[in-house]
């Protein structure tokens, strides 16, 4: 474990025990959860496959979050890393393959259209582009145009990415379909959001500061903070206006949501 990964799990921690009032009903309502790379614990449900959405799905959770990478024969596959080692134990590179070859080793990794089929319609789509060199951009652009024109951007899914320069070829959907991702560059990359007319932007819950929130929201922009994992998390952000949150603990969190507008 990284010595970020220990921070986020100490601030993780201190969040939990940090006491929040109960959200108001309309705050409540307005939440829509979102399971980070489907709900998975990586030992009985691995992240990124078709289990792991349906349960997420089935819990009744909001959106879905996964990771768009391509295969050799540009199949456009769901898989976090370049390899599937961590997740599979495959060390070969999902781009140094074929479809088939992937499946035959890896079978549950789906592709994007399997996802789309199974999916699209009643659970909302993140779909996160990962940095990777595309070697026929314009057939790429293509395929995934055809694989998207069922839905309806921004109603259906919005596109993910970590540099807003990977959302350049999908000229073909409106700005407000795409959602920058910020890692430690917030203030760049709220900007690139703002003059782009994106949907808004994400980030960890932390960095995502009041002052960033009210930044967008005069732009009628939503933030989507990540990764509350705690009832206490949740409240401290919806109680100031999140409306999206990304988790790894997303049905636990739909849950208690639920049992709170029950009452």
């Amino acid at each position: 474990m990284s010595l970020q990964d220990v921070a986020m799990v100490v601030v993780d921690w201190i969040m939990a025990v940090l006491p929040r009032p109960i959200p108001d009903r309309a705050a409540l309502e307005r939440c829509k959860i979102i399971a980070h790379r489907g709900a998975h614990d990586n030992k009985t449900v691995m992240e990124n496959t078709l289990e792991a959405f349906d349960a997420a799905r089935a819990a009744g959770v909001w959106g879905i979050e996964c990771d768009i990478r391509w295969t050799a024969d540009l199949v456009p596959v769901i898989c976090h890393d370049p390899s599937p080692a961590r997740v599979f134990g495959t060390t070969m590179n999902v781009s140094a393959l074929t479809f088939d070859q992937l499946r035959t080793s890896v079978p549950d990794i789906p592709s994007l259209e399997e996802v789309i089929q199974a999916f699209a319609g009643d659970t909302h789509l993140m779909l996160e582009l990962k940095a990777e060199a595309w070697p026929n951009p314009g057939r790429q652009r293509e395929i995934l145009r055809a694989l998207l024109a069922p839905l309806t951007p921004a109603t259906d899914f919005h596109m993910l990415a970590l540099a807003p320069s990977l959302f350049e070829p999908l000229d073909f959907l409106p700005n407000e379909s795409f959602f920058p991702v910020a890692e430690m560059n917030v203030s760049t990359m709220s900007t690139q959001a703002i003059a782009g007319g994106y949907a808004g932007m994400g980030g960890h819950y932390l960095l995502l500061t009041n002052r960033v929130k009210r930044n967008h929201d005069a732009y009628g922009q939503r933030l989507g903070t990540g990764f509350p994992s705690s009832r206490n998390a949740l409240f401290r952000e919806l109680n100031r206006g999140i409306e999206w949150i990304f988790s790894n603990d997303a049905v636990a969190l739909h849950h208690i949501r639920d049992d709170y507008l029950q009452r």
